[in-house]
């Protein structure tokens, strides 16, 4: 009877952490974008549909007001090209990417990758479950 109150207790506190680990951040309007989401900001990148598709393509100085906008914050640029919207779009995020560039925009973020941020999360997982298991063996 011990040992399935013990294992009650691990599966509970387990629980309560991967809510926490999973929550955290998740506050409302605190997204990659702030009170925007990605996808209403992909919107707002419509003159840039063509020269996301085509890297041959000239991009429009609307399109680079607007990059040059988004861009100051990296990941929210990232959100926007992963979002459904761009998807959907048709935007190839490999060719997106390039726009900061061809708009010529200083301080661009080179280098920055898209979709490391969360990578822990996964991982810190895994290993909590493995602590659980060694605990129950």
């Amino acid at each position: 009877m011990e040992a399935s109150t013990k294992f009650i207790h691990i599966c509970l506190l387990g629980l309560l952490v991967f809510v926490g680990i999973a929550g955290f951040g998740r506050v409302e309007g605190a997204g990659e974008c702030g009170k925007s989401s990605p996808d209403n900001e992909a919107f707002k990148l419509a003159p840039c549909a063509t020269a996301a598709q085509d890297e041959t393509s000239n991009v429009p100085d609307s399109c680079c007001a607007q990059v040059k906008r988004i861009g100051q914050n990296p990941s929210c640029l990232c959100a926007v090209m992963l979002s459904n919207t761009a998807k959907i779009s048709g935007i190839k995020p490999e060719i997106a990417m390039t726009i900061p560039k061809r708009c010529n925009i200083p301080n661009r973020p080179v280098g920055y990758k898209c979709g490391r941020k969360y990578f822990y999360l996964p991982f810190v997982f895994y290993v909590f479950v493995l602590f659980i298991v060694r605990l129950l063996v």
